[in-house]
């Protein structure tokens, strides 16, 4: 099986083909949450159309798992997973806070992935080998910055109202010891801690298709990432990422339920 640069930037451009041309276009917004608001678009359905139509003629023995049109071989050793647009809300109110997300797993283990936002001309993607960054400034080596202590750390989290009553008082200690805290920012936080901007991610609540492709993105650039109990993070659940093995020790030790 190859996982090529090539291959990540193709599936960057297809998805872009349908996202990018529906983005700040007053398009229609279906709700999928009967009790709340989950919204949905057609740049959501046809981006993961065209995702799932380049990896069935790539890996026509791979399972896919998306989040709009479901799992199909989820059975298989490799089944890849997708998020056709991670941050919804942002891309319906015109905030280029979003981006595509497409990981494999292996047997289970988040292997290779992308997130990619084609408004600012970003892809964030390892292939297995490293991570790497391609967009204004030029291509380069994903890095996580070197911070070891809470006090010095900037954290992000898409909004404090995704935890809950059990939570929110430990995201809210950790928060306290943070240097700066900032919302609002799903799936580009993860690509910025891999890019040494940020440094702690913090959520609950997640979905595999939200986290599988950040995993080894994070990894490959020197970051921790796992659950909140520190076990695997490709089921989703509550989720933290930091830049240094000290760092997530660290929040680890606040956010221990």
């Amino acid at each position: 099986m190859a996982v090529t640069p090539e291959l990540m930037r193709k599936l960057a451009e297809v998805a872009a083909a349908e996202t990018l041309p529906r983005f700040r276009q007053f398009g229609s917004v279906s709700n999928k949450l009967a009790a709340g608001f989950d919204p949905v678009t057609e740049a959501d359905r046809e981006a993961e159309r065209a995702i799932r139509a380049v990896l069935r003629e790539t890996f026509p023995e791979h399972g896919i798992l998306g989040e709009e049109w479901g799992g199909e071989r989820l059975d298989s050793r490799h089944v890849w997973v997708i998020d056709p647009i991670d941050g919804t809300r942002s891309f319906i109110s015109g905030i280029p806070l979003w981006g595509t997300l497409v990981g494999l797993l292996e047997n289970g283990d988040a292997v290779a992935g992308l997130m990619a936002q084609p408004f600012t001309g970003e892809l964030f993607f390892t292939d297995g080998m490293t991570a790497l960054y391609e967009g204004p400034g030029g291509p380069r080596e994903l890095v996580t910055r070197k911070t070891t202590q809470l006090a010095d750390a900037t954290l992000c989290t898409t909004t404090p109202s995704l935890f809950t009553a059990e939570e929110r008082p430990l995201y809210n200690e950790l928060e306290k010891a943070v240097r700066l805290p900032r919302y609002g920012t799903d799936c580009y936080a993860y690509a910025m801690l891999a890019a040494g901007q940020v440094d702690l991610v913090v959520e609950s609540g997640l979905q595999p298709y939200d986290i599988v492709a950040l995993i080894p993105i994070i990894e490959k650039a020197g970051g921790v990432i796992t659950d909140w109990q520190g076990g695997p993070a490709e089921k989703g659940g509550r989720v933290l990422a930091a830049a240094t093995p000290e760092l997530h020790a660290e929040a680890m030790r606040v956010l221990s339920l």
